[in-house]
């Protein structure tokens, strides 16, 4: 491999002439430009036309299995540092699994933390971008700190420290969309070695013309440029690659199965467990899975190191079809009144639920909180009687609402609502009606319930002439759970890219007074949607977003 890298020229500032590092396991395209005092960790790939330049601001460094692309520009000035992961001074840090997407610029002093993805025309100029934030398309980071993550939609222009301490978290389908672009770009990484080396290249040369084209997918990143490959007889290429990705992040690897009897109620039931931390054996053991329980529903799942589960998707289905290579993609939105508007919505939809509701089981799945759905008649309704449904033991969106499916058809003529329980603080988050007696399933964000089951919340004396009594029961359980409270409104251009402004927080004492002052922030934005924000200040985490108007 020919790299273009060249010492750092002497300057009034530095006459160090350091050269840049580069680890043997990085591949670097020949068309890029590397000069100075830059670090390029291990496996890292760095995609052609890229200008690394550590000739002003300086040192860089690029940790491992980071991805650098097309045209993107990475300089420093030469006054201001930042401190990266290892306690030293640098003028760009960018850390291990990040990915750095077409065209973005990444000009020092800067900070881009670990699993960070930085969109395509974007720029991090004299700021730090915490671990895990997710940076979309055109937007601008400058003189900020984002806390680790957030998600900051396309187009946003984040200059001051207020909009960053605004920005919505990141969710998991984001987590796993910026997962993929890492797994993928080591699959390129291991390639363009493999092209590169006549030993490893030449069998798959004499595979092609005697069996004809093959994917590179499907070959084991670790054992490509040794010319050995691995592909499952059943399994798609995407699913192939799910199970490298799982085990290069060093996930432990669980499989699950269930019949269709029993797939309504999430009653999923352990496979043999993949211990191996090889490919080849993983794929074996998952194929096991598929034939030892063909006819049913089996789905492969990642466990991290705070036991929560990640890129849970199901591989085969009771029809005998196996995900194929759309598996391991990410997800296209489901609803666009999700607050964070960024496109990679979960794609599990529902017959009887509503956009909204559907939204906030996942919200809720990727918060890491049990969900409970309870029951009860419009007679007992004002006394706060509810009775549980059957208990929900699963955490995959479409078992949970497989499950609420099930509680709506069982009652019918029935108040139903979808509980968030906080296992750790052991209460409640959320309490959302999704029935009513009427047979009406919530069908927006302004009929979603968060009411207390007292019987004061079902027959409250204050009233609004703008708002939903749902919305009235809302503000008063954020009152009551001592949340902050605040508003936000966003045009109908900027809805898709939620792109939220906010609107002002509420500091009332009392019921009425935050009735009041909600009405206000109602009346001011008309022709804009307009939602309501409740905070928990002590996890510092958003409980609710309620949108209240639509233009």
């Amino acid at each position: 491999m020919v790299v273009r890298s060249t010492a750092a020229p002497p300057t009034p500032w530095s006459r160090s002439l350091a050269e840049p590092k580069i680890h043997e396991t990085a591949f670097v395209h020949s068309s890029c430009n590397l000069i100075g005092d830059v670090n390029i960790g291990a496996n890292v790939i760095i995609a052609p036309g890229t200008a690394i330049r550590a000739d002003e601001g300086t040192p860089f460094s690029v940790g491992e299995n980071t991805n650098i692309q097309d045209g993107v520009v990475i300089h420093g000035l030469e006054q201001g540092r930042v401190i990266g992961d290892d306690g030293k001074e640098y003028s760009v840090w960018i850390g291990k699994s990040a990915s750095i997407t077409h065209m973005a610029l990444i000009h020092g002093p800067a900070y881009v933390g670990d699993s960070c993805f930085i969109g395509f025309r974007s720029t991090v100029f004299n700021a730090k971008v915490g671990a895990g934030c997710i940076v979309m398309m055109h937007a601008l980071i400058q003189d900020v700190e984002i806390p680790p993550g957030k998600y900051v939609a396309s187009g946003s222009i984040i200059t001051t420290q207020q909009q960053a301490d605004r920005l919505p978290d990141v969710q998991v389908q984001d987590q796993e969309f910026a997962h993929h672009v890492v797994g993928i770009n080591q699959a390129l990484r291991a390639g363009y070695h493999c092209a590169a080396d006549s030993k490893c290249i030449a069998p798959i040369r004499d595979e092609i013309n005697l069996s004809g084209a093959k994917s590179y997918t499907s070959i084991e990143v670790e054992e490509l440029e040794r010319s050995s490959d691995v592909v499952g007889y059943s399994l798609g290429a995407e699913t192939v690659d799910q199970l490298r990705y799982l085990l290069e992040q060093g996930f432990k690897i669980g499989t699950e199965h269930v019949d269709q009897r029993r797939f309504r109620t999430g009653s999923w039931q352990s496979c043999q467990a993949i211990e191996t931390r090889s490919l080849g054996e993983a794929v074996s053991t998952l194929e096991s899975c598929l034939r030892d329980h063909s006819g049913e529903y089996v789905r492969l799942f990642g466990i991290d190191s705070g036991r929560r589960r990640v890129l849970e998707t199901i591989v085969q289905r009771p029809d005998g079809v196996v995900a194929g290579t759309a598996s391991f993609k990410a997800p296209a939105t489901v609803s666009t009144g999700s607050y964070n508007g960024n496109g990679n919505g979960n794609s599990v939809g529902s017959a009887k639920l509503s956009s909204e509701t559907v939204d906030q089981i996942r919200q809720l799945l990727a918060g890491g909180y049990k969900i409970g759905t309870e029951h009860v008649d419009e007679r007992r309704f004002r006394t706060g009687s509810w009775n549980s449904c059957e208990p929900i033991q699963s955490t995959s969106a479409q078992a949970v609402i497989s499950a609420l499916e099930e509680c709506i058809e069982t009652h019918q003529g029935e108040y139903v609502r979808l509980i968030g329980i906080d296992t750790k603080a052991k209460r409640r988050v959320l309490e959302a009606i999704i029935q009513r007696p009427n047979g009406q399933v919530a069908v927006s964000g302004s009929t979603k319930s968060f009411t207390s089951t007292s019987s004061a919340t079902a027959t409250a004396t204050v009233t609004s002439t703008r708002l939903s009594a749902e919305i009235v029961d809302q503000l008063r359980q954020l009152l009551s759970s001592g949340a902050k409270i605040a508003v936000e409104h966003v045009d109908q251009r900027r809805f898709r890219t939620g792109t939220w402004a906010v609107a002002g927080q509420i500091q009332a004492t009392s019921e009425r007074e935050a009735i009041a002052a909600l009405e206000g922030c109602v009346s001011e934005y008309p022709g804009e949607y307009v939602r309501l924000v409740g905070t928990d200040p002590k996890a510092k985490r958003r409980i609710l977003e309620a949108i209240i108007q639509r233009p």
